[in-house]
């Protein structure tokens, strides 16, 4: 055989491997290439017990309670369609309050609660840092300048 054929037989096996290797990778990751679930999802296609996931959605208004431990927290998560109640023993970031947006780490129990082990607060694109609050950004001079 030929070094030239020898060279396209070894290219064009190379390329096998590579779709092939792309696609079980395509198909290993359909379930898990979202970046959390939504309330909805998790009614409708349900989660197993103790999988760990992110639970993504609204922190619903008025359902933020504080145990009396101090540290624990009731909450529940919506996405609009459905709702689902959640818990968490922590911190809390400064942004996560009632009517945020949060991404919750954790799994569910056995009687549907989300167990969350972390919080990450979302926040919108208006977001301003406490220590901004107040001032307004001068795209001329580059420099932050108090509102009066």
């Amino acid at each position: 055989m030929k070094a030239k054929h020898q060279r396209l037989i070894l290219a064009l096996a190379a390329l096998v491997a590579l779709v092939g290797a792309g696609l079980l990778a395509a198909s290993a990751l359909k379930d898990e290439a979202a970046y959390f679930y939504a309330p909805a999802d998790v009614k409708t296609k349900g989660v197993e017990p103790g999988k760990a996931i992110r639970l993504g959605g609204m922190v619903v208004k008025g359902s933020l309670k504080r145990a009396a431990d101090g540290i624990t927290i009731h909450f529940d998560v919506t996405d609009g369609k459905a709702t689902v109640p959640a818990t968490f023993s922590g911190i809390a970031p400064d942004l996560f309050k009632e009517g945020s947006g949060v991404v919750a780490e954790g799994a569910f129990d056995a009687k549907g609660t989300f167990i969350a082990t972390n919080l990450l607060a979302k926040h919108d694109e208006r977001y301003m840092p406490r220590e901004l609050e107040g001032m307004t950004y001068n795209e001329t001079t580059h420099e932050m300048k108090a509102d009066k």
